[in-house]
């Protein structure tokens, strides 16, 4: 089955905690989310990012879930890496493997997500159950 919709940043807290020379940095970004779509909920994600001196960077992080697909509620993690290209993010989810609470207990899947700077990100995720 497929999800496909967007999703909007409704908060995003980053602090560095590594600063290098020529504009290099570790940082944090702890982030809340609104899904709308086939994905209906909120998200709240840890990015941890390591940018280059231009400004672009690479990301890692943990992203739960909460909410519906159709019919079903419950929770799920997301495992998310990806690259800021310095005017859109772009990024490969994995369900993280016993992740899933309520009616997403045996959710797996994969999916990807693209986030132009300044609006609304899209979502694609293949999962099944």
């Amino acid at each position: 089955m497929r999800a496909e919709g967007t999703f909007e940043i409704a908060a995003w807290d980053e602090d560095a905690y590594t600063e290098m020379d020529g504009n290099r940095k570790l940082s944090q970004a702890d982030v809340t989310q609104h899904f709308t779509g086939d994905i209906e909920g909120s998200g709240d994600v840890r990015w941890q990012m390591c940018y280059r001196p231009d400004g672009t960077a690479d990301w890692i992080g943990m992203q739960h879930v909460d909410g519906r697909i159709g019919d079903r509620s419950g929770s799920f993690v997301l495992q998310s890496i990806g690259t800021f290209d310095g005017a859109k993010a772009t990024g490969e989810w994995t369900v993280v493997t016993g992740s899933g609470t309520g009616a997403f207990e045996n959710l797996a899947g994969s999916g990807r997500m693209e986030a132009p700077l300044g609006s609304a990100a899209t979502y694609v995720l293949d999962y099944e159950l």
